[in-house]
């Protein structure tokens, strides 16, 4: 436990090193911010300087951004916010700051070289624009008029006249592609900030994408975790919501949020004008009055397609003589047609998994095929020793709420996420030996990332390659469920043979195959040329497995600009969809407001869809 005496010492630290960067920044004294930093040090800055996401290492990177942005940014108001810490020899700080056109939290990590308190990792955030808040708190609306006025317009007439009008005779600034968690989560944040805004969604309610998944299907986060902007779950919501509790929960978010929500409508091509600085959107909207083909013409498009785009289907020499059933796992409706059936399930991750213990469940025959290493982890000891700390009830009685778990997670660079990472993960190799061992036996091939760092890492990273059990493991290891390695090499009249001869019948073959980058299904309506301008979405470019380099230090093409002018991607998890559309948001409302946006370092474009 930290003694008075420490906070003492921890916040004379602090603040001392707080106002040498502020003094040094206020002089415009690089040279002197550059020395307040350790040799191996992380600046992770969230829109506030380089209107990006952008993550500089070491002092050469440090220079580069202070010199390319401290003049426009005009930092200033360097104040702490909270008690600073100190413990295993660093000091930490939560503090606030503004800029010329803003307001931000940082978080700072102070460690001692040769005697002077020097910086480790520094994030700043933009938390909002000055003259453009949010109406919260002392300046929500009123919501009613009061007194008497024969023009008087109702809440439910402004609305009926805003739905009707806006994408027909008032183009939208934004035009959001997707319409599940990510673009709901961005349109909450900006119908907030006052950025007329269309989502469409080709489903036809909000929520959609979760009913339709197999049965099955659950959150494998917990509650803490996945909270919504603005309205988080009840108290009494259950720690892993099961798909259609959350679809409905979307659904009702979309229409208490007042979101513009275009249910049944496909976007079918979307080309940018440089000239008058607007896409040309043409969507296809079904109604019960049949189908209608709308151009919207906003200035900024976002594609919200979630981590994934295209459902990932190998193409097998044969397949037409098969004569069961071929699914993707993100077409598998449950396993109640398939009792007595036999089912072979082609992958070993999260989808794999929940499908084969279904399918087990009704009494089908199910192999799986595992065609690579897998990583896996309890979903108990996930929570006990992952995200225990951070997402959970003794965070909140510890005084950790989402918002603060969220910022101490942010405030890590990814360059050193995966040595924080790692120890929860050498835990529970240790904790769960013995399910280990079984599995292994079991011929399961297991791993826990290129550097033993684990889950989330490795969801960083590329997307796939886990799973968070939930209870079918134990149907693997104990052989309930039948394991196969190896490749499929075609299919067969009755099934499917793999590259060393084996042939497994099936009377359905599902392919938990994954998905393919967001931008390829993007390329779909913006164009193949526009995809390849931007370049792959996701991963960190860490030379891992797919996870091909350069290095990146941020989330590649994710919630910032990209090469493509107006174009921009939302998604992730439901924490990353809460969390950064936060930021993607500011930088939409910036935009609308003309206000002057010099992006540092733009993202570079990478292996090409």
């Amino acid at each position: 436990m930290t003694t008075t005496q420490e906070k003492s010492a921890a916040r004379t630290t602090a603040e001392g090193w707080l106002n040498a960067f502020a003094d040094a920044l206020s002089a415009r004294d690089v040279d002197r911010a550059v020395s307040l930093f350790a040799d191996e040090c992380y600046w992770r800055d969230l829109v506030s300087f380089t209107w990006n996401l952008k993550t500089v290492e070491h002092h050469d990177g440090v220079r580069d951004l202070l010199e390319n942005t401290l003049d426009v940014t005009d930092p200033g108001h360097w104040e702490l916010s909270a008690e600073p810490t100190q413990a295993d020899g660093v000091t930490e700080a939560w503090f606030t700051f503004e800029t010329a056109v803003g307001r931000g939290t940082g978080h700072l990590r102070l460690v001692d070289d040769a005697g002077t308190p020097k910086a480790w990792t520094l994030l700043t955030t933009l938390d909002e624009l000055k003259g453009y808040e949010e109406p919260m708190r002392e300046n929500r609306p009123m919501g009613a008029e009061h007194g008497a006025n024969p023009d008087r317009t109702t809440w439910l007439e402004s609305r009926e006249q805003e739905l009707a009008e806006l994408g027909r005779t008032r183009d939208p600034e934004v035009v959001v592609i997707g319409g599940g968690q990510g673009g709901i989560a961005l349109g909450a944040r900006l119908r907030q900030l006052g950025v007329p805004t269309i989502i469409v969604e080709r489903n036809e309610r909000p929520g959609d994408s979760w009913r339709k998944r197999y049965k099955s299907l659950a959150l494998h986060d917990p509650v803490w975790y996945d909270h919504l902007p603005y309205l988080k779950f009840p108290d009494n919501w259950p720690v892993f919501a099961p798909k259609d509790k959350i679809g409905d929960w979307l659904e009702f978010y979309t229409r208490i949020m007042e979101l513009n929500y275009w249910g049944s409508t496909t976007a079918k091509s979307a080309e940018f004008d440089e000239s008058s600085g607007r896409w040309d959107v043409v969507v296809e909207r079904a109604s019960a009055d049949g189908t209608e083909e709308i151009t919207l013409r906003p200035r900024q498009l976002v594609v919200a397609l979630g981590v994934s785009g295209k459902p990932n289907i190998p193409e097998f020499p044969g397949r037409e003589q098969f004569q069961g059933e071929v699914q993707h796992s993100s077409q598998h409706p449950g396993p109640d047609a398939y009792a007595g059936k036999k089912v072979v399930v082609i992958g070993s991750n999260n989808s794999a998994f929940d499908i084969c213990g279904s399918l087990w469940e009704v009494g089908a025959d199910v192999t799986m095929v595992q065609r690579s290493s897998t990583h896996i982890i309890k979903s108990s000891t996930l929570m006990e020793y992952g995200l225990g700390d951070l997402y959970s009830e003794r965070a909140v009685r510890s005084g950790i709420d989402t918002y603060t778990a969220d910022m101490i997670f942010a405030s890590l660079p990814y360059r050193i996420m995966a040595q924080f990472q790692k120890p929860a993960y050498d835990k529970a190799r240790e904790v769960d030996a013995d399910y280990y061992a079984k599995l292994e036996k079991a011929g399961f091939e297991l791993d826990f990332g290129d550097d033993d760092s684990g889950l989330f890492m490795k969801y960083l990273r590329r997307g796939s390659g886990y799973y968070i059990d939930v209870g079918a493991a134990e149907l693997v290891a104990d052989g309930e469920v039948k394991l196969v390695k190896g490749q499929v090499a075609s299919f067969t009249e009755k099934g499917v043979q793999l590259d060393d001869g084996t042939e497994l019948e099936a009377d359905l073959v599902v392919f938990a195959t994954g998905y393919r980058s967001m931008n390829g299904l993007a390329a779909d309506i913006v164009g193949q040329d526009v995809a390849d301008k931007v370049g792959k979405v996701w991963g960190l470019g860490s030379d891992t497995t797919k996870d091909p380099g350069p290095w990146e230090g941020e989330e590649r093409n994710m919630w910032k600009p990209t090469q493509q002018q107006n174009l921009w991607f939302q998604g992730g998890n439901l924490h990353q969809s809460r969390f950064y559309s936060l930021y993607l948001a500011l930088q939409l409302k910036a935009r609308q407001e003309g206000l002057d946006t010099p992006v540092y370092a733009l993202q570079e474009s990478h292996h090409l869809s």
